[in-house]
Parts: structure tokens; sequence; C-alpha cells
């Protein structure tokens, strides 16, 4: 058997590939399955901050509504009507079960784009079994008032708070869309960030020509998907102190090994396992396997093989990168 074992912002894993989060994680059999085939670590499905902040303003309303009705026996009855068994409670009840369910760390995720609403809901998290934290940065800044400035600052802002208010490692799911990608990591890595995944994949809309409406846009990522995320893991790679998770685009055993090539600590997957079952996960490992065997690489010196070079510009190397796809490009399809 070929050793997988790895590390991944402070946390021992017996492997490199991560479920990452999506719909087989709602139950604990999903968890359990997950863990039966194989994956180094599990993220959850992601509790939103509207549904907090929702379910605090209801609480908020019950006991409004308490007081008013009997404040004359408060005093005797001071427990008011409670919210309790919501979706934030679910959502911890089902984390606490999934993590003891399993012998490996289970991540929960946060989805939220503004800097209420994390703190608590992460502290409570780490209480209910996490072994990390995912922050889900899903912010689309569409105030034509808001600087890119106050966007960046907004998340460090929040990964700050955050890691203030947990003991347990904190990942942030970045966006590809900053306009200094390479700043911003240093930036989330500097504010204390244990990993960055890259990237989120903002689920843009269509339009139904025949209906005349816009419809939600909601669809698998293919291999097409990880160009991105690969040529940023690889600039990144060795230049900062946060693990790099690789997220989106993986399909084949093929797609793992790309990623640990650019230097990826661990490499997450939905889109794979929603197609093709959570035992999917085994066929992907066993691809990983095979091909550290028939290359007689160990993981450990596989990883990071292709990144850029320390001593090199890495605007120089993907500058010279884009030129030589291009002279490529007309040698290929010029007439």
């Amino acid at each position: 058997m070929t050793d997988l074992h790895t590390r991944y912002m402070g946390l021992a894993l017996r492997s490199p590939l991560v479920a990452s989060a999506g719909p087989i994680q709602q139950k604990v059999d999903g968890v359990k399955a997950l863990a039966d085939a194989g994956v180094g670590a599990i993220v959850m499905y992601s509790l939103f901050e509207e549904q907090v902040r929702h379910e605090e303003a209801r609480q908020a309303e019950i006991e409004l509504e308490y007081m008013d009705s009997f404040a004359e026996s408060l005093s005797f009855f001071p427990t008011v009507a409670s919210n309790e068994g919501g979706i934030t409670e679910r959502y911890l009840s089902h984390l606490e079960a999934s993590a003891k369910a399993v012998d490996i760390p289970v991540i929960a995720s946060l989805n939220g784009a503004t800097n209420g609403g994390w703190v608590d809901t992460a502290k409570r998290m780490e209480n209910a079994g996490a072994a990390g934290i995912e922050c889900n940065i899903y912010m689309v800044p569409g105030d034509l008032e808001q600087s890119a400035e106050e966007v960046e600052d907004r998340h460090v802002e929040i990964i700050q708070a955050v890691k203030d208010a947990v003991t347990v490692p904190v990942a942030v799911k970045v966006s590809p869309f900053f306009s200094a990608l390479g700043n911003m990591a240093t930036r989330l890595d500097a504010a204390g960030a244990d990993a960055l995944v890259m990237f989120n994949r903002f689920l843009q809309p269509d339009i139904n020509i025949e209906k005349m409406q816009v419809e939600p846009g909601v669809w698998l990522s293919s291999p097409a998907d990880a160009r991105l995320p690969l040529t940023w893991i690889a600039a990144l790679s060795g230049r900062i102190d946060a693990s790099l998770a690789a997220s989106s685009g993986v399909e084949t055993a093929d797609d793992v090994v790309k990623y640990l090539l650019a230097g990826a600590d661990v490499v997450m997957t939905t889109s794979a396992l929603v197609r093709h079952g959570a035992g999917y996960a085994a066929e992907l490992q066993k691809g990983l396997e095979s091909y550290l065997q028939r290359k007689e690489l160990d993981l450990d010196t596989l990883r990071g093989m292709l990144t850029i070079p320390a001593d090199a510009s890495t605007a120089e190397y993907e500058r010279n990168g884009y030129v030589a796809a291009l002279e490529k490009a007309k040698m290929t399809y010029g007439s």
C-alpha cells in the first residue's frame, strides 16, 4: 500500500483526498460512506448566514411576544419560549453526530458575506465537534459605491474574528475574482487563515428566452474548471504558510494528480462524488496510488513538482506562459 498520509491546516489526514461540502453529507450514513471510501477529511454542507440571522430574529420575536403577553408572571416562569429545533440547531446536532460517527476530521462550513453572525456560530460548531471551520465567504460586490479595498478588508476582518473565537484551524474558501489575488492570499495568510480553498464557484444565472425569465444556474464542475485553481496553486505553493486546498474540476485520478503536482496539500471534490456516489472516492485514491507506484514516487516528492520556481517572478512566468500558449494556438489553428 502506498502511504497517502498528509497534513492539511495542521490536521493529520490519512489521504490528500477530501470530500468537499455537498449533499451526501446531509445524512450521517452519507458521512460514514465517505469515510468508508477512504477520504482524509469531510467538509460538511454549509450553514448560511441568512439562516442564522433569520432564526436569531425569530427568537427575538418569540421572546418579545412572551414578555408582552405574560410580563406579570416572569418572576415565576423565567424561561421564555424557545426557537430550538430550527435549522441552526439541526445543523449542529447533525455535525455532532457525524463527528462521532467517523474517525476522520469533520470540518464545518459556514457561508456568509457580512461581518456579523460568524463568531458565535463558529464557536458553536467547534463545541459540536468540528475539527476545523471552513469560512465560505460568498460575496458578490454589487454595490457600485463599494471599493475593492473595502471588499478585501471585509474578508480579512471575518477571518481574524473567527480565528480569535475558536481554537480549531480555520480555512477560507476564496473567490478567484480579486484584482490582485496573490496579494489577497498573502493578506489572508497574515490574518491567520490556516488554509485557502481555491476556489469558490459563483453560481451565475442563465436566461430562458422562451419564458423570458432569469433562472438560477447550478451545475456540476468539469475538468476544464480546474485550469484557474491549478494556475494559482502553482503560483502560491511554497510562498505562503497556509495550506492550499484544490477545489473544482476533479473527475478522475488524473485530476487529483495534476493538483498535487501543482502544489496542493489536499484535493477536494463534490461533483465526482455526486455523479458516481460516495464509494467513488476509493477509485480516485486507487488511481493516485497506481500513478505513484508507476512513477516510483512518494506523495511528498510528487507534491509541488510543477510549482512556479521560488526564484522566478510569478508575473513574468505567467506572462511567458500566456505568450507561449498564443504562439502554439497560431501554429495549431492558423491557416
